[in-house]
């Protein structure tokens, strides 16, 4: 494990001292989480149930296996099947394309080139890449999913491995995540760690390094 990740303070300026930049995709470089929600609501409703407010905040920055375990006792399904129908709505919901949050395009196409990025990610692969491609981001072609791996975020795991598939130290990397459960996984794996904080979360308390109100504010030197 790293033992020393670069100080960060505001205003951020790229690439700075970091030799690589990881970015969460669902709620931070993507607006995906209204999708995810929906599909909650057509899995609830298909089944009889209501997708409440409580359900909102108990599914945010969960791996889709862990949305199924969520849903499968109170529906009275499998897991397994919950994973798999949650999984078709969304790649349907991926590949009409998903709106860009402010500053995700700007940013990664101006860091392009200029350093290693990859995606670390809760969502599968192939739905990342999908979602990416659909969006005009395909251009980030490492994708490392915590679902994949079978250990996802809070766990290190994906963002260890994110690193390692850029060949960088995890203390040379700045991750940029909009969850505590991402912050904590990225934070754990040693890297200094931007939060973009989604319903006013508290990603400073949950070990965010510095917290920003979009990826606009990060400037990229010239």
């Amino acid at each position: 494990m790293p033992s020393a990740r670069h100080r960060v303070v505001a205003p951020l300026v790229l690439p700075g001292p970091f030799r690589a930049a990881v970015f969460d995709m669902d709620g931070l470089l993507l607006d995906t989480e209204p999708l995810w929600h929906d599909a909650e609501r057509e899995l609830l409703e298909a089944h009889g149930d209501t997708f409440t407010e409580a359900d909102l905040h108990a599914s945010h920055g969960k791996a889709l296996s862990d949305l199924a375990l969520l849903y499968a006792e109170r529906l009275g399904l499998t897991a397994e099947a919950i994973e798999l129908e949650i999984a078709r709505m969304m790649e349907a919901h991926y590949v009409a394309g998903a709106p860009l949050r402010e500053g995700a395009g700007e940013l990664v196409t101006a860091l392009r080139g200029r350093i290693p990025m990859a995606v670390a990610s809760n969502t599968s692969a192939t739905l990342v890449h999908a979602a990416l491609a659909a969006s005009g981001l395909g251009f980030l072609t490492v994708v490392v999913s915590g679902q994949d791996i079978e250990r996802p975020k809070p766990l290190p795991d994906v963002y260890l491995a994110a690193c390692a598939a850029l060949g960088v130290d995890p203390a040379d990397a700045i991750a940029f995540e909009d969850s505590p459960l991402g912050v904590r996984s990225a934070h754990d794996a040693g890297m200094a760690v931007i939060g973009i904080p989604e319903h006013g979360t508290d990603l400073l308390a949950a070990g965010a390094d510095l917290v920003l109100e979009s990826l606009a504010e990060v400037a990229v030197e010239p």
